[in-house]
């Protein structure tokens, strides 16, 4: 479900341009801006990044735009977003996460300093180009770091998500991000936490869901259709058989390919991203076939928490990640109640119930 990166062979035949041709356009625009003295470092070759592709309502507090946008009209809000455009925006749901993966940046180049295999922030918004004077001086003003801008002046800009390489998805849209994993991309909504945590500013921390976020919804169908006896029984009989992968589950290799460039350097007990496994499964009856699907990818996860049923909220305000991934609103409903910064993953069976009940869905006329 995730995005691959493109085969350069695959190009070559569909008449796309070489990957020669590619590296020497590379070298010679990254030449031109070498020449150009500048303390603010170039962002990397997108083959070579982690892209985390983020929308301006995500990034930013936008409400009462939004709220203009809806009851006024397009040109209304266009003239508001001018008559502001020096009032810089408030940081919204996605804010630390970005300051936070660029932290994570600046060490990277203090051990590689000519490496390109950083995260890369792309400002992905339907916002209209009017616009963008207001999102560069609040991303100046708050100092962030992000080069690529996508504005697509109203129309849905996933069809760009590719083209840009996203390794994953962020939006308030929840359409607009079932659009995005449908297309193979990893993608989830965000959601503003009730209550503000305070978090690690050394530390990316990322939580993820198991089931139907980084592997399939294959477990969850049969607890939903057979019950949990059914379900145990069958990771016991299954529990040498790799889980197939969920649409995040390529987010998690990104992540896992710049941690071990810190391992590479001796540091990893001073690592500065961490991620975790938060999950409902119970660990002795169902847990082994999940960390043995994690060792068959050869990937790591640094905390696996196993909750046997119980609620993820308290846990995960002591995690106090800069985001958790779950498939289930249930689970984030109590997580952003206890201050943990949310995104839901609108995949897999899950998707049908509510609280564990079917969703009733209207019949057509």
């Amino acid at each position: 479900m995730c995005q691959i990166r493109p085969n350069p062979m695959d190009l070559t035949k569909c008449g796309l341009g070489m990957e020669e041709e590619d590296e020497t356009d590379w070298k010679a625009a990254k030449a031109c801006f070498d020449n150009l003295k500048s303390k603010t470092p170039r962002p990397p070759k997108p083959k070579h990044a982690v892209t985390i592709a983020v929308s301006s309502r995500t990034l930013f507090d936008m409400v009462s735009e939004r709220k203009l946008y809806e009851e006024e009209g397009i040109e209304k809000y266009v003239a508001h977003q001018i008559e502001h455009e020096s009032d810089p925006l408030a940081p919204g749901a996605a804010f630390p996460f970005v300051k936070a993966v660029m932290n994570v940046n600046s060490r990277l180049r203090e051990l590689y300093p000519d490496s390109e295999e950083l995260f890369d922030v792309v400002l992905m918004t339907n916002n209209h180009a009017q616009v963008g004077v207001r999102l560069i001086n609040s991303i100046n003003h708050h100092g962030l770091h992000i080069e690529r801008f996508c504005m697509t002046g109203g129309q849905s800009p996933i069809g760009y998500l590719k083209a840009y390489m996203t390794n994953i998805y962020l939006s308030k849209d929840a359409e607009k991000v079932t659009e995005a994993i449908q297309e193979g991309i990893a993608a989830a909504t965000m959601f503003t936490q009730a209550s503000q945590n305070e978090l690690s500013d050394t530390q990316l921390r990322v939580a993820f869901d198991g089931d139907a976020v980084l592997f399939s919804d294959e477990s969850e169908i049969i607890v939903k259709k057979g019950g949990l006896d059914v379900f145990f029984e069958h990771e016991k009989k299954f529990e040498n058989t790799p889980l197939a992968q969920g649409p995040l589950k390529c987010f998690l290799e990104a992540l896992g390919k710049l941690q071990r460039k810190f391992y590479a350097k001796n540091e990893r007990l001073n690592c500065p991203i961490r991620t975790y496994l938060v999950t409902a499964r119970s660990a002795a009856s169902s847990g082994a076939r999940v960390l043995k699907t994690l060792r068959s990818w050869g990937l790591e996860i640094d905390e696996a928490l196993f909750l046997a049923g119980a609620p993820k909220g308290p846990l995960l305000q002591k995690i106090k990640p800069h985001i958790y991934f779950d498939d289930q609103m249930f689970h984030i409903e109590g997580a952003k109640e206890m201050g943990t910064i949310s995104a839901h993953v609108p995949y897999g069976i899950g998707q049908k119930y509510n609280k564990g009940k079917l969703i009733e869905v209207p019949a057509k006329e």
